[in-house]
């Protein structure tokens, strides 16, 4: 598992909440294996009375709410359960789409193997709101915002786009490589070229939910380095010039 030092991945604090940008390969809770470096073993040593208030996926960048204290964790917990909580990720997929408040509605399971699927009969209802951010000319860079907090559920909706996540092969994503688009590419033949991003390009932007005032809460995590320079190498190579 990838080290990581807790603290210098904060990116919002006050009494009751903080928030941390999570990085990619960085699992939410302990992994069975149990190599510890989950982000709850690294909270609990900034302060034992930490709460995760949700989770991301392993290979999933972004915003990570983690509670103080009991009241805190009670709050968040009752936001999150009446869909109280805004959440939105962004995600570079393969191909060019024009969503506009684009509603996926299809219902999903966790199968035997541990990955999610489409089931019309057994599933749990799922929605996801698709919206374009940018256009490349092989690739778009899309925001999506689940109603629901189903698992794999932003990769399998856009998937059933036909807007695959880059480098996210478990749902028909492809991986992305800059010779593939890039005009008189080369690199040394002896190395095997690297992918622009290797893992499936998806980061929790931001999330919004009201404080325990009933203020509004934003909280916003930029993008870490490997999603920013894929969508740099994006913008300057696979971007048409009028």
């Amino acid at each position: 598992m990838r080290k990581f030092k807790f603290i210098d991945h904060i990116v919002f604090e006050n009494d009751n909440y903080l928030a941390i940008n999570k990085p990619a390969g960085v699992s939410s809770l302990h992994e069975r294996l149990g190599k510890a470096n989950s982000v709850i073993e690294q909270a609990k040593k900034y302060h034992e009375d930490l709460q995760l208030c949700h989770r991301l996926d392993k290979e999933t960048s972004g915003v990570l709410l983690i509670s103080k204290h009991a009241k805190a964790y009670s709050h968040a917990a009752v936001s999150f359960e009446k869909r109280l909580v805004s959440k939105v990720y962004h995600a570079v997929s393969d191909g060019v789409h024009s969503f506009k408040e684009v509603e996926v509605k299809l219902p999903l399971i966790t199968t035997r193997s541990g990955r999610s699927a489409i089931n019309s009969q057994k599933g749990k209802p799922s929605v996801t709101i698709f919206n374009t951010i940018e256009n490349f000319d092989h690739f778009s860079l899309i925001s999506c915002k689940p109603v629901t907090g189903r698992q794999h559920q932003i990769r399998i909706h856009l998937a059933s786009q036909q807007a695959s996540i880059a480098a996210d092969e478990i749902y028909g994503g492809k991986m992305p490589y800059l010779s593939k688009f890039k005009r008189n590419f080369s690199f040394n033949k002896n190395d095997e070229e690297r992918p622009m991003i290797a893992r499936f390009a998806l980061h929790a932007y931001s999330l919004e939910f009201k404080d325990m005032k009933g203020n509004p809460l934003e909280i916003i995590a930029d993008y870490p380095k490997d999603m920013a320079v894929f969508i740099k190498q994006l913008r300057k190579f696979d971007k048409s010039k009028f």
